[in-house]
């Protein structure tokens, strides 16, 4: 690096001397000078050149003082560090400079072995502040970005840490919620575009603020679909009960979003929710041109499947078994065994419900039938219509009934 000074001084014959005593350090490319001769004439030499990297000023000069100098010099937006050059004994300009933010000051007549180590410790002084504004920078963009996947608290710490925080790819056990909405496709043909924006603008910034009040991770959006992940990048001991909250606040931020919406005519398709646990490749795939942290593998697609499900089974909330027994104090009703596309074993699933539903009549009447009905019991048909005569919009409920009305028996069900 080439240093450049900028010397602020009156004495005609100064240039002269300060070019003969740094004559090796200009040589060497270690440092180049550029002279003014009062304030105003350094202030537009800064202008021409700004990559001045520091000043040293006399104090007593024409038209604009080095006191006065100082004074625009540290009201710039990039500051310039000044030594100061001052009459020996003269401490009252020297206390001002100081007070005015000058980096150091200097006596006359000048010591030139003074001078070069105060330049010296000065560069050294801009070097590492510049290298200061670089990390910050660096985290600052840093942050920016997490902030598009991690909530605040955990784009910062990341951000502060830094390289090896996590971000590589690796294998760990993750809680993964996978939305969508149902007939998104056929509101952007219908919508107008300035409808549309607001309305998927208003979705996913809603949505993510419920994510990120439970410190999960946005690991992609895809027009209306969000993948959630927890328990990456960080460690949450407690990543299933987080999950289920999740979902469940999810569902409610969702609903009430389509209420808005349908007040003003417009008919925004309900939210469906898959939750699933298990182990997945997780990091950031984005080579080293982009950041895209998000997961791969069987856990993910479970999550996606468990989310299509809800379509067939009239639900909005559908969580695997390996969620719902990590998770603390789960609240929800079995849904029965799932054969999902490209699994080999059934997979059990489950209704989440409020602590108000969970609690209720219609809860205890629908546990009861499907014990029947995964018991093989004849008398789960009677329970289903029963239970579908009291409640007629439990949808699950119907999807039951239905089934048993087609001849299915027991709780596996391949769904389309």
């Amino acid at each position: 690096m080439t240093a450049t000074i900028l010397v602020v001084d009156d004495e005609p014959d100064l240039e002269a001397l300060v070019l003969q005593k740094f004559r090796k350090q200009i040589r060497d490319g270690g440092v180049q000078f550029v002279f003014a001769h009062d304030g105003i004439e350094a202030l537009q030499s800064i202008a021409d050149h700004p990559h001045v990297d520091m000043v040293v000023s006399d104090i007593n000069m024409p038209r604009m003082d080095g006191l006065t100098l100082l004074q625009k010099l540290q009201e710039a937006e990039e500051k310039k560090s000044t030594i100061i050059v001052s009459a020996y004994g003269d401490m009252s300009n020297i206390r001002t400079a100081m007070n005015r933010g000058a980096f150091d000051f200097l006596t006359k007549p000048i010591d030139f072995g003074d001078l070069e180590m105060t330049i010296e410790k000065t560069i050294r002084h801009v070097e590492m502040m510049r290298e200061a504004g670089r990390r910050q920078a660096e985290a600052e963009r840093a942050h920016a970005s997490l902030s598009r996947y991690f909530s605040p608290q955990i784009a910062s710490r990341l951000a502060a840490v830094g390289e090896g925080n996590g971000m590589e790819v690796h294998r760990r056990e993750v809680a993964v919620i996978f939305t969508d909405i149902a007939g998104f496709t056929s509101l952007v043909e219908a919508a107008a575009p300035e409808v549309l924006a607001a309305l998927l603008n208003e979705y996913v910034g809603g949505m993510t603020d419920v994510v990120f009040a439970h410190e999960g991770t946005v690991a992609k959006i895809i027009g209306d679909a969000i993948q959630i992940l927890f328990n990456a990048p960080g460690d949450q001991p407690d990543y299933a009960t987080r999950a289920v909250a999740c979902a469940s606040d999810l569902d409610a931020w969702a609903e009430a979003f389509r209420a808005r919406w349908k007040s003003k005519g417009v008919n925004f398709g309900v939210t469906r929710i898959g939750v699933h646990a298990g182990p997945a490749l997780v990091g950031n795939f984005g080579g080293s041109r982009f950041f895209d942290y998000t997961a791969y593998g069987d856990t993910i697609n479970t999550a996606a499947r468990l989310e299509a499900a809800n379509k067939s089974l009239g639900t909005r909330i559908c969580v695997s078994a390996s969620v719902a027994e990590a998770a603390e104090d789960f609240r929800g009703r079995p849904v029965g065994d799932l054969m999902l596309r490209g699994r080999s074993e059934p997979l059990r699933a489950f209704e989440p419900l409020s602590s108000v539903a969970h609690e209720c009549q219609g809860t205890t009447q629908y546990s009861e039938a499907f014990a029947k009905l995964e018991a093989g019991d004849a008398s789960a048909m009677p329970a289903f219509a029963a239970l579908v005569g009291l409640y007629s919009d439990d949808a699950l409920a119907g999807f039951h009934l239905r089934r048993l009305l087609n001849g299915a028996k027991g709780v596996r069900m391949q769904l389309e």
